[in-house]
């Protein structure tokens, strides 16, 4: 992808997730990388050009973390618990009212974009439960995809706009369905290992 696309997408990404979709123009984009309007176009043909490019970007970031992670010489839980971290530390970055934007004003590319990463979720998901039994520490008689179905649930609604936990904060809400997540799969091995883990990042 040519450089200068790729510094346009980047830019307008860290511009939405601050300020939020509708409240920036292509004037604002163009203004804060110091290019034309007409260069801008050159590269993109409208505002919802730009926006679906930026969620792809962000997409393939994502799943470039994902295989990082997958590349390291860790067990399921580690693996499950690195990348909720991950995806805790970017959804806070995100301004609240994204979604309700892209809801709103581009439905077209909400919908592809949340069932691009339902998809996703459901198959990393998947491959994280049938690792830990292989690997001893989540329990043999698990409905794989029932249990995987749950969990994206859950990170979905947790995802809401509409989402509202007065008083608790979305780290601790997160960490809560974390680990109601590996103690209602894990066996004593899964259960142990993860007190471990606890104990260490403690």
């Amino acid at each position: 992808m040519d450089a200068k696309r790729i510094e346009i997408i980047r830019r307008a990404r860290a511009i939405y997730w601050k300020y939020g979709i509708r409240s920036v123009s292509m004037d604002d984009i163009s203004r804060d990388l110091a290019i034309s309007k007409k260069t801008l176009y050159q590269y993109f043909s409208n505002k919802q050009d730009l926006v679906g490019c930026v969620l792809n970007y962000a997409f393939d970031e994502f799943d470039n973390t994902v295989q990082n992670i997958l590349k390291k010489d860790q067990n399921a839980i580690d693996d499950l618990l690195e990348l909720s971290i991950k995806s805790s530390e970017q959804i806070k970055n995100v301004h609240p009212s994204v979604t309700f934007d892209l809801q709103k004003y581009y439905p077209e590319l909400h919908r592809e974009s949340q069932l691009k990463k339902h998809n996703y979720a459901s198959r990393y998901i998947r491959e994280n439960i049938l690792k830990g039994i292989k690997e001893g520490l989540y329990r043999s008689n698990l409905n794989i995809d029932l249990v995987a179905s749950l969990y994206i649930q859950r990170l979905e609604y947790l995802h809401d706009p509409d989402y509202d936990e007065t008083g608790v904060s979305f780290e601790m809400v997160f960490e809560v369905m974390f680990e109601n997540h590996i103690r209602g799969i894990s066996n004593e091995k899964g259960i142990a290992c993860f007190e471990k883990k606890k104990e260490v990042l403690t």
